[in-house]
């Protein structure tokens, strides 16, 4: 049986997302938002020594986050292809694939550099981009309901955005001398 036969769909159709795809979606985002701010929280409370080293050591390498990440977003991959889960079993997996991908783009910043330091801009840029898609797809209207408001809203948002991302970079670089010491203070003082 082909595709179209199997989902009703024609060929240039596409399916619409459904009630139950904004559910999860707004599953996976709030799971994501919450581990990553947790995860932030303990790196910072470890590595100024407010509590012990948490982080897993096997043969004196420190095994970072981003590892517990790939593990759950490759295990909820299989999970939702083999096994097809409906109801409650669904939503926990869209939150468990939330948390995967809070724990892996916390490090986005070792994919590129493959270490250095953990405050990488990249790991914080990396993780707005993934939690504003996910939140645009959690509340987006329909494709097709998309209004002159909407519209108007999207430019305003963009306009917005590409202003906020001017300022933004301006404020790092004056304050980044300033900041910039303490958390390499932090990192060279951490239990790794």
């Amino acid at each position: 049986m082909s595709g179209s036969q199997t989902t009703g769909l024609t060929w240039g159709q596409q399916a619409q997302p459904s009630e139950v795809a904004y559910r999860l979606a707004r599953w996976a985002l709030a799971a994501f938002v919450v581990t990553f701010i947790a995860a932030r929280i303990l790196v910072i409370l470890i590595m100024s020594r407010t509590i012990p080293d948490l982080y897993l050591h096997v043969k004196g390498n420190h095994v970072h986050h981003l590892n517990y990440g790939i593990f759950l977003l490759s295990g909820v991959g299989a999970y939702l292809l083999f096994f097809r889960p409906r109801g409650r079993w669904l939503s926990a997996a869209a939150c468990i694939y939330g948390i995967g991908l809070a724990l892996t783009f916390d490090e986005f910043g070792m994919w590129l550099h493959l270490g250095g330091a953990y405050w990488q801009r990249a790991s914080f840029d990396a993780v707005v981009v993934v939690a504003a898609l996910l939140g645009l797809v959690a509340v987006a209207p329909d494709f097709k309901r998309f209004g002159p408001g909407h519209w108007g809203t999207t430019i305003l948002v963009l306009g917005m955005a590409v202003v906020f991302g001017v300022l933004l970079v301006q404020s790092v670089r004056k304050f980044g001398n300033h900041i910039a010491p303490t958390f390499q203070r932090l990192e060279a003082n951490s239990p790794e």
